[in-house]
């Protein structure tokens, strides 16, 4: 290998030689000798190829040479460093529980349900007769009432009692469990139980499993019925919707009715409740609210509820809420030269216009 071709190597790999000249020092002991080509090869060659270039096969096998003497010579480079990913630390799930705004007739029922399945492991451990307890649940509400969260912070009381073994929670819907043709929907709504085994598996809008003449919806449930029966002890699953079709649907099938025979209903949050949740979102992203202005969110929020009676989205109509308004005010500021950290960061009535 040329003393070129080697200093280019040594300089890809550790940058500039120590002598300043870009060349790689000399290592004596290293076994590797420099081949050079007589000037009658070279000639041969010349006169073979009808040209001073080597073939692309040549150059290619040329290149490979000198990577695997490279890799000889110095070892494979090192692959820097990954930074540690930070980690944020572990809240106790009971304390996020309490931590939720509103929600007190929610926070009663989990409290009661972890009692009674603490204690009939606590029986089962010590050899004593436990009740069975079905940890399935039916969440009822309309959206944003908090059963999405709610399931992920069961999830965790289980595992930390030990009623699971892992504690997450993995969230579909309709679309995540059904295939477009028969045979495909069970082995998909399987993977996805796979990948719930030790947790929590929270099927939100359930009712539209169920539909008529439905074969795929059905296929599903099958599936799923299965699985909590093969997986009793290491399998929770939540299903979640609207009041009247969860009704229906957990009656419709002798299965499920069964296995779901514990209701939380989530109750609309209060305006006061709403207004608190528009009072966190602007903590979380460091807002501060104009006196004046924090009047009128309340009318807005109170006035938005009332015009959507039938399908008020709770949460997340307040979360649209503030990103419309952190929309105007941002227009606003960028009118503003040179704006301070307290404009940047105070909304006023005027950004409640859309």
């Amino acid at each position: 290998m040329s003393n070129d071709l080697l200093g280019s190597m040594y300089n890809d790999f550790f940058g500039p030689g120590s002598g300043g000249d870009g060349k790689p020092p000399v290592f004596e002991k290293s076994g590797v000798k420099e081949r050079k080509e007589t000037k009658e090869t070279k000639e041969t060659k010349e006169n073979e190829s009808g040209n001073a270039s080597v073939g692309e096969d040549d150059k290619l096998k040329q290149a490979n040479e000198a990577l695997n003497e490279a890799k000889a010579l110095f070892g494979n480079a090192p692959e820097p460093a990954k930074e540690p990913e930070e980690k944020e630390p572990e809240t106790d799930p009971m304390d996020d529980l309490n931590e939720l705004i509103g929600l007190s007739t929610i926070k009663d029922d989990v409290k009661e349900l972890t009692d009674f399945a603490k204690v009939q492991k606590l029986r089962k451990d010590s050899g004593m007769k436990s009740v069975p307890v079905s940890l399935h649940l039916v969440f009822t509400g309309n959206p944003g009432t908090g059963k999405t969260t709610v399931a992920r912070i069961i999830a965790r009381i289980y595992k930390q009692i030990g009623v699971l073994s892992k504690g997450q929670l993995i969230e579909v819907d309709r679309s995540g469990l059904v295939a477009g043709y028969v045979g495909q929907t069970a082995l998909k709504t399987q993977d996805k139980i796979n990948k719930a085994l030790g947790g929590v598996l929270f099927i939100d809008e359930a009712y539209s499993l169920s539909q008529d003449n439905d074969n795929f919806g059905q296929e599903a449930i099958d599936t799923i019925l299965k699985a909590m029966e093969d997986h009793r002890d290491d399998l929770v699953v939540i299903v979640a919707g609207y009041t009247d079709p969860m009704e229906k649907f957990i009656g419709s099938n002798p299965g499920l009715k069964s296995r779901f025979n514990k209701y939380i209903e989530f109750p609309d949050y209060t305006v006061d409740e709403l207004e608190s949740i528009f009072d966190m979102n602007c903590k979380k992203y460091e807002y501060t609210v104009e006196e004046d202005a924090r009047k009128h969110i309340r009318e807005l929020i109170a006035a938005r509820r009332n015009e959507r009676l039938e399908n008020f989205a709770n949460a997340r109509e307040v979360r649209n809420i503030f990103e419309e308004i952190v929309t105007n005010q941002a227009r606003r500021i960028a009118g503003i030269e040179n704006p301070s950290e307290e404009d940047i960061k105070l909304i006023k009535s005027e950004d409640l216009l859309s």
